[in-house]
């Protein structure tokens, strides 16, 4: 899979650094793999779920580092590209208003 934008990523663990090693590993894996719908997502990643947006398109949410924050992805299938969208601690993640701007 075509990862966009990994530079979220560093971003994100530049401020949480315990996230690293899980982004890190996420994106190697994510990288390397062939996914064609959320089944084979899942086969990679138990705790991938499927969440719909305000615009009603569908994202993938990804619990990093035991639920202590959350990782949104669109992943379009069909292109192997997979677009960062979000990634928010627990408490973020948990009010909802992110989906807002999606």
């Amino acid at each position: 899979m075509r990862i966009i934008a990994r530079k979220r990523l560093e971003e994100f663990w530049s401020k949480h650094r315990d996230a690293q090693t899980w982004l890190t590993n996420w994106y190697q894996v994510t990288q390397a793999a062939e996914w064609n719908s959320l089944a084979d997502v899942r086969r990679s990643f138990l705790t991938a779920d499927p969440v719909t947006v305000r615009s009603g398109n569908s994202a993938t949410v990804f619990n990093v580092c035991g639920n202590k924050y959350r990782l949104v992805v669109a992943i379009h299938y069909n292109t192997k590209m997979v677009f960062v969208l979000r990634i928010m601690t627990h408490a973020e993640y948990s009010k909802d208003t992110w989906k807002d701007s999606l």
